[in-house]
C-alpha cells in the first residue's frame, strides 16, 4: 500500500493550487458577499481540464481516476469551497452525460462541458423527494419521437445560470426501477426557474427550483436506457460524495493554515498564543482529524477507481467522516481566531458557512450512516471493517 503521490499527481495538485491562489483567492470573498456566479473563473478552470477531470475522453474529458480529481478539488476548496463545490457538481453531471449519452448528444454537449464553455446542473432532488430520492414524481412520457416532461426540482445548484440539465424523471412505475435520466437543454420551452435562494453559504453559486411544463426533448436525449436513471444517479452520487468530502478536507486545510499563521502572529499576555500548550493541543487534534479525513477520502476514491464491490459503502463512510471532521476543524480554527474569526476580514467565517452544507447534501450524514449500517448487517461485517 503506497500512500505517496506520484510526481505527476503532485504537479497536478500544484497546478490546482496555483490556479486557486491566482483566480479564486482574490475574489472569493467578493463573490460570496455579492452572490456572484463566477462563470469566467470556472471557464478558466476548464481551460486546465478541471471541468472534465474524470469525464470520458470520448466527451473531451481527461478520464482521470477519482483519486487524482480529489487532489485538484482539495487545493481549490482550501481557498473557495463554494465555487469548487459547483465545479465538482458540474464534473459529476458532465461525467454522466459523457458516459451514458448517445453519440449525437455527447458530441453536442461533451466538448463544451469538459472545457467549461458550457455548464451543467444535476437535477435529482424534488420538494417532496430529498433523502427518499426513489420517490421522485417528475414525469417524462414518450410521445412519438420526443419525451414530454412535467414536474419540478428543488435546491438545484447553478439553476438559471447553466446550459444543460442532467435530469432524473419517472418513465415507469413507482420506485427506483421506474426512473430514467435525460440531458435537457436548460433553455428549453416550458422550463421556468424560481427565485434565487438566500443561503447561509455557497453564495457564489445560485440555487433555485426548476419547473417543467410540457417540456419536450428528443428521444435521443435519454441517458442510458429507460429505467436506468436511478442506477446512474447512485453511481454519480458515489463520486459526488467523495467530491463533497474532498471540499470539506480542502476547507479544513485552508482553515488550519490560517490558524497556524494566526497563532504565530497573535500576541497575548506578552507572548505568542502559539506558546500556550492548550492551544497547541487543539491544533494537534485538528491536524490529526484532517489527515484522517483526507486518507479516508483517498481510500474511498481508490475503491471507486478499482470498481470494488464495497466502494459505495466506503464513499458513504468518507462523506460522513470528512464532512463532520472538516466542519469541526474549520470551527476550531475560527475559535482560535477569537473575535477576529467572526468578522469578514478573515476567511474563517466564510469557510465555516460554506462547509456546513456538506453535511446535508449528496445524502445527509444520517443517510450515510444508514447505508453503512445496512451493508454491515446485510452481509459480512468484516467486509467493511477490515
Amino acid at each position: 500500500m503506497d500512500f505517496e503521490l506520484t510526481e505527476e499527481q503532485r504537479a497536478f495538485a500544484q497546478t490546482a493550487r496555483d490556479f486557486a491562489l491566482a483566480e479564486l483567492a482574490p475574489h472569493a470573498a467578493h463573490w460570496d458577499e455579492e452572490g456572484i456566479f463566477p462563470k469566467e473563473a470556472i471557464a478558466k478552470a476548464g481551460e486546465l481540464g478541471f471541468c472534465g477531470l474524470y469525464a470520458p475522453e470520448a466527451a473531451g474529458g481527461l478520464a482521470l481516476p477519482r483519486l487524482d480529481a480529489t487532489l485538484v478539488f482539495e487545493e481549490m476548496a482550501a481557498v473557495d469551497p463554494s465555487t469548487t463545490a459547483f465545479i465538482t457538481i458540474h464534473n459529476m453531471a458532465t461525467w454522466m452525460l459523457g458516459t451514458w449519452a448517445t453519440p449525437e448528444v455527447r458530441g453536442l454537449w461533451g466538448p463544451q462541458l469538459t472545457t467549461g464553455q458550457k455548464l451543467a446542473s444535476y437535477c435529482l432532488t424534488e420538494p417532496g423527494a430529498g433523502s427518499d430520492a426513489a420517490s421522485l414524481k417528475t414525469r417524462a412520457e414518450l410521445v412519438g419521437d420526443e419525451y414530454v416532461i412535467n414536474g419540478s426540482k428543488a435546491f438545484i445548484s447553478g439553476a438559471g445560470s447553466t446550459d444543460v440539465l442532467v435530469l432524473m424523471a419517472r418513465t415507469g412505475d413507482a420506485g427506483a426501477g421506474g426512473i430514467s435520466a435525460f440531458a435537457v437543454p436548460a433553455d428549453a420551452p416550458g422550463i421556468s426557474y424560481g427565485k434565487k435562494e438566500h443561503k447561509m453559504g455557497w453564495n457564489s453559486q445560485p440555487t433555485r427550483t426548476i419547473s417543467f411544463d410540457n417540456v419536450r426533448v428528443p428521444a435521443n436525449h435519454l441517458l442510458g436506457q429507460e429505467g436506468e436513471g436511478f442506477k446512474i444517479a447512485m453511481k454519480g452520487l458515489d463520486g459526488g460524495r467523495i467530491n463533497i468530502a474532498t471540499c470539506s478536507v480542502g476547507a479544513a486545510q485552508g482553515a488550519l493554515t490560517q490558524a497556524q499563521q494566526y497563532m504565530q502572529d497573535r500576541k497575548q499576555f506578552g507572548k505568542s498564543i502559539a506558546s500556550f500548550q492548550a492551544l497547541q493541543f487543539k491544533l494537534a487534534d485538528m491536524a490529526t482529524d484532517l489527515v484522517a479525513a483526507r486518507q479516508m477520502v483517498r481510500l474511498a476514491a481508490s475503491k471507486l477507481d478499482a470498481g470494488a464491490p464495497d466502494a459505495s459503502t466506503y464513499c458513504a463512510m468518507a462523506k460522513r467522516f470528512a464532512t463532520d471532521a472538516g466542519f469541526t476543524v474549520v470551527n476550531e480554527a475560527l475559535q482560535l481566531h477569537g473575535g477576529y474569526g467572526y468578522i469578514r476580514e478573515y476567511p474563517l467565517e466564510r469557510l465555516l458557512r460554506d462547509a456546513r452544507v456538506h453535511q446535508i447534501l449528496e445524502g445527509t450524514n444520517e443517510i450515510m450512516r444508514v447505508i453503512i449500517a445496512r451493508r454491515m448487517l446485510d452481509g459480512d461485517a468484516t467486509e467493511v471493517i477490515r
